[in-house]
């Protein structure tokens, strides 16, 4: 009886209303990265200007990173579902 009930899955209003917030979600971290990358390019092409363009290159990677987890997490979350 528990191992139907889990074969069953959610119900549908749920995991409408649960990929309704993941691409409300997925749309905001992409947003996010894409401001974060304009963000890093404009303070990278100051300090070009300037003469000091080493350090940019983390910042760079971290927000490439941090892209990197917010597109991969909402397709985890619906295989998992």
């Amino acid at each position: 009886m528990l191992t139907d009930l889990l074969a069953a899955g959610p119900p549908a209003a749920v995991t409408d209303e649960l990929d309704r917030v993941l691409g409300i979600i997925a749309w905001l971290v992409t947003a996010a990265g894409v401001m974060g990358l304009l963000i890093v390019g404009f303070r990278m092409s100051l300090s070009l200007r300037s003469g000091d363009g080493r350090y940019h290159m983390t910042q760079f990677a971290t927000v490439m990173g941090a892209c990197v987890i917010g597109t991969t997490a909402g397709p985890i979350v619906q295989f998992l579902l």
